[in-house]
């Protein structure tokens, strides 16, 4: 192992391919993969992941910001990135040096990309608010596509495309269904009028993970996968055709093997205290590494096959388990944290959080390697 034997986290390739061979047969028509890569692949490592991604044959990637997007031009990508987010208007140039795609807001904020573009084109993909309320054109089927007619005039600027997100298609009740038909019938709507002004796009898409899946649609270009691709559920309480694989395992070791009495308690705060005398392992991973210090006193991790019990407070760089279902366990074995048996998602839900979270809270400082299982 090319890393520091403390704390890591272990990214299984092979799960990455079965989740996408999973995921395609979902799909409908023609409908394409674009796979999103931001915030470092969810924390997954993108030196890792992306150039694998390629070897499988996808050519869409999506970002979140430029910084992201130069980042994997300097890996070698040689697909198509879309910036999801926003970009400086002043990068223009940037974008397109890069040749990125980067998403649109509204024409004030192409007019200045238009503005500042002094090497070419600036590549767009319009986003139309259909109802998530967070970025995007609202204003109505026919002014909707007033504006991006009017973008499209624009001289140093291209429209490509155009795309919504879901709000609810990871929900399975009839309403939240009927808001996703609703979202995918607005932005059709507004293509179909755009087409029957003769401006055809080539890439219209509105499929997340989640919709990949439960509201297939051949109309839509590409598929946005995301959670889904790194083995996690967009909502766990919703069952997937298939079995998604975890990408992530995150590993430590033990550094220290003891035994305390009753009577003796554990850790910051002093809230834990044994009731009887137990074997007790220090854990090389803390809250700085990303393990959440909400888990204290109710986690668990796995060593041996056996799941141990956190007791005491997370520290900041370590922390306690009880081992005393243990016969043969010392200092230097190694313990899962999350990975298949308990996941990201399971640690989520006793976290009050999602499992996005978790796996993006990874630290800068735990080294990512490869495997392949």
């Amino acid at each position: 192992m090319n890393c520091l034997r403390r704390c890591w986290a272990e990214i299984d390739l092979s799960a990455v391919k079965y989740n996408i061979e999973q995921y395609r047969t979902c799909l409908k028509g023609g409908t394409e993969l674009l796979c999103v890569v931001k915030a470092n692949c969810y924390g997954h490592s993108d030196k890792l992941v992306v150039p694998y991604l390629e070897q499988l044959g996808v050519k869409w990637f999506a970002v979140s910001n430029l910084i992201e997007a130069e980042h994997l031009r300097a890996l070698g990508v040689d697909g198509e990135i879309i910036i999801l987010g926003y970009s400086p208007e002043e990068n223009a140039d940037d974008l397109i040096k890069y040749n990125i795609i980067q998403a649109c807001t509204e024409y004030s904020y192409a007019q200045k990309l238009n503005e500042n573009a002094k090497t070419g084109k600036v590549r767009l993909h319009i986003a139309i608010d259909t109802g998530m309320t967070r970025i995007g054109l609202h204003s109505g089927t026919k002014a909707d596509a007033d504006e991006i007619q009017k973008i499209a005039a624009l001289e140093n600027v291209q429209v490509e495309g155009m795309f919504t997100h879901y709000a609810v298609a990871d929900c399975a009740d009839d309403e939240s269904c009927a808001y996703t038909a609703f979202q995918t019938e607005k932005i059709l709507a507004v293509d179909e009028e755009l087409k029957k002004r003769g401006v055809a796009l080539s890439c219209v898409h509105f499929l997340n993970s989640a919709g990949g899946i439960y509201h297939s649609n051949e109309k839509s270009t590409l598929a946005r996968l995301g959670i889904i691709l790194y083995g996690l559920y967009p909502d766990p309480s919703n069952p997937l055709p298939f079995e998604p694989k975890p990408v992530m395992t995150l590993k430590a070791v033990i550094s220290q093997v003891k035994y305390i009495e009753a009577g003796t308690s554990v850790g910051y705060g002093r809230t834990f205290t044994a009731d009887k005398r137990i074997k007790l392992a220090t854990i090389t991973a803390g809250y700085a590494d990303g393990f959440p210090r909400a888990l204290s006193n109710k986690g668990e991790i796995i060593i041996k096959g056996t799941r141990c019990k956190i007791v005491g407070r997370i520290c900041m760089d370590q922390f306690m388990c009880d081992v005393s279902a243990l016969d043969n366990v010392q200092a230097g074995d190694v313990a899962t944290l999350f990975g298949s048996d308990i996941t990201a998602d399971d640690i989520a839900k006793l976290t009050g959080t999602i499992g996005y979270e978790i796996v993006c809270g990874i630290a800068e400082r735990v080294p990512r390697v490869e495997s392949r299982k």
